[in-house]
């Protein structure tokens, strides 16, 4: 049926939270809803007049990406036949917006723009944290600092050098462990702002690549050290020799290096940090169909049924004692979600109190071409 101002299409347009309009072929604008009243104000009345070459001049003012304008956005959607995300600047916030080729009557092509309101709270409840840790990190080593400079100038003439080192080292540690964290928490503010702006699954696409995983696994696992999987106020000695490691040979998939070798970071650092030193981690890998399926298990504290729903949710940790007691963000797993799902894979968990818990990871077995033969060049320094 043609687009046209239907009371039951209506309804439903009225109903929703984004901003509709629809143009026929000829750039008139012929459906507009409730949502897209209130956000474009006055300024619709002047697209019911000119259609979409006033809608043109609307949102291309003040763009974020000059060269990502409603035109070609709009040319995009039509050649590819699915929607197509843009920007524009509106009343002093990035506005996302969609455009898309609708089919009405006899094949004519419609052009449907939707606009979504911008929301900035969870935006400003990372940002909040990360304010209030860079404040406490800042705080802190301007106090060691200042402290160092204290031991420096009141040193007595019968403390040796080795005493001084002694007393420095200790300051310089705790700022070494508040810059490290203020680093990690960037880090993390870094992945979000990619999913909160639909760039992670691009990406990934740009990053896909056949993944040889016994070499990789093996080098990941190896310089797990080096790459500070856990807290750095953690003994760290000991963390190879925790780890086992079953692979198959020949055993490769297609996805982005850099993003798993976040993903696999994340979770092995979680199941260090809540077990206890002497048991083991183990990581198994294996093919399974069409997939290949990675399991890091530990024999830690376990998870509590009735956390279950907090694992992936952004900024909650389970309230376990033995758990609130490492330090965390709560952040690590929603990003892990994320990113595994970008690379078309799944990713869960099967856990018992003081059983331990295994955290599950499928992701598309490789059909061929070239194999990253090491995971060396993108481990974090």
């Amino acid at each position: 049926m043609p687009f046209s101002r239907n009371s039951d299409l209506q309804a439903v347009l009225d109903g929703m939270g984004q901003g509709i309009l629809i143009f026929a072929p000829d750039g008139k604008l012929v459906v507009e809803n409730l949502a897209a009243r209130t956000m474009l104000s006055t300024d619709l009345s002047v697209v019911r007049q000119a259609g979409w070459s006033a809608a043109v001049v609307l949102f291309n003012q003040q763009l974020p990406d000059p060269k990502n304008t409603l035109e070609s956005a709009r040319t995009q959607a039509l050649t590819v036949g699915r929607p197509i995300r843009f920007r524009t600047y509106r009343t002093g916030e990035i506005m996302p917006c969609w455009v898309a080729g609708v089919p009405g009557a006899n094949g004519v092509l419609y052009t449907m723009l939707t606009m979504d309101q911008p929301d900035w709270q969870p935006v400003a409840e990372i940002l909040d944290r990360f304010s209030d840790e860079l404040r406490t990190a800042v705080d802190s080593a301007s106090g060691h600092a200042r402290l160092i400079a204290q031991v420096l100038n009141t040193r007595k003439p019968n403390d040796t050098a080795e005493q001084l080192s002694k007393r420095v080292i200790g300051f310089t540690r705790l700022v070494d462990v508040q810059m490290i964290r203020s680093a990690r928490l960037l880090g993390m503010v870094e992945r979000l702002s990619s999913i909160r702006v639909g760039a992670l699954r691009e990406q990934v696409r740009a990053g896909r690549r056949r993944i040889g995983m016994e070499s990789y696994l093996e080098d990941l696992l190896e310089d797990v050290n080096k790459a500070l999987v856990i807290d750095p106020e953690t003994v760290v000695s000991d963390i190879r020799s925790r780890l086992e490691l079953k692979i198959p040979d020949g055993l490769s998939i297609e996805a982005s290096p850099s993003h798993l070798m976040r993903v696999l970071h994340d979770i092995l650092a979680n199941a260090i940090m809540y077990s206890m030193r002497a048991t083991p981690v183990r990581v198994n890998a294996y093919r399974k169909g069409g997939v290949v399926q990675i399991d890091i298990s530990d024999e830690g504290y376990g998870i509590r049924d009735g956390e279950r729903e907090r694992v992936f949710a952004p900024f909650q940790r389970a309230r376990q004692p033995q758990i609130m007691g490492e330090f965390g963000y709560g952040l690590s797993l929603y990003l892990c979600k994320h990113e595994v799902e970008a690379m078309s894979g799944r990713i869960w968990f099967d856990s018992a109190e003081s059983a331990g818990t295994t955290f599950s990871i499928t992701l598309p077995a490789s059909t061929g071409g070239p194999v990253l033969p090491s995971s060396a060049d993108i481990l974090p320094e």
